[in-house]
């Protein structure tokens, strides 16, 4: 994976499944597979069975934000077995959005979602919590209200990691629809349009997952960033 956001394939090569959990393992500092086997046994199944139903999506990502969820129940901030994921190491015109629930592993919703424009064109390589830059943020969310504003229904997000995402709320950082994010776009743009950092989706979709993931549950925007991957207090990484 080129971390710079340069020329990369379109579409990603999956590493054999034995490989890829060995760079998750690798990731966790302090893995649930060795705190509690049995526990590492059911993430283990878990993630396979998300990954399997949003195979664009990377175990890593996938690993982060059950493991995001799980310190977010533990502080209980949330009581729902949802987690959205956003893999932005993907490009903004592959599907890099699911909403799973972690109880069943069932994938509700996999799609496309728009990054800002301060964070990159085809792929979202630059991100920020500082108003005015137009970036999107990384980190781990609580979904709030929902609301009708200049983008139709929509649902505000309260940012959980202070550093990364602690502006969220003051930037009007959202989850909303918009015209530029669709098949027709990518298809003659060759990526989506882009947010003023807000979680955009397609206008087809969005008020059905808005609907299912408002009221306080886990959203997670994902980037091999170690200094958040290290400093994050929602993930076991940090130790």
């Amino acid at each position: 994976m080129n971390l710079n956001g340069r020329a990369r394939p379109s579409r990603r090569v999956t590493p054999p499944r034995a490989a890829a959990w060995a760079v998750a393992a690798s990731f966790l500092a302090v893995s649930w597979a060795h705190a509690e086997p049995a526990a590492g046994a059911r993430l283990e199944r878990l993630v396979d069975a998300i990954h399997s139903q949003a195979p664009n999506i990377a175990i890593k990502a996938i690993v982060t934000a059950i493991d995001a969820y799980t310190q977010v129940r533990r502080q209980h901030l949330t009581d729902k077995p949802l987690v959205t994921i956003i893999d932005y190491s993907l490009p903004s015109n592959e599907r890099r959005l699911a909403v799973a629930d972690v109880q069943t592993g069932k994938v509700l919703f996999y799609t496309y979602v728009a990054h800002g424009k301060g964070s990159g064109v085809t792929y979202a390589t630059h991100f920020s919590n500082d108003p005015g830059t137009d970036a999107s943020s990384l980190g781990v969310f609580l979904t709030g209200d929902t609301y009708y504003g200049k983008h139709g229904y929509s649902l505000r997000l309260r940012g959980l990691d202070p550093q990364f995402n602690g502006a969220a709320y003051s930037r009007d950082i959202v989850v909303h629809s918009a015209w530029y994010v669709s098949r027709t776009f990518a298809a003659d743009h060759g990526r989506m349009g882009r947010s003023w950092g807000c979680f955009a989706l397609s206008r087809s979709v969005e008020g059905a997952i808005v609907k299912r993931i408002q009221g306080s549950t886990v959203l997670v925007g994902y980037y091999p960033d170690p200094k958040w991957l290290h400093s994050s207090p929602f993930l076991n990484a940090s130790g």
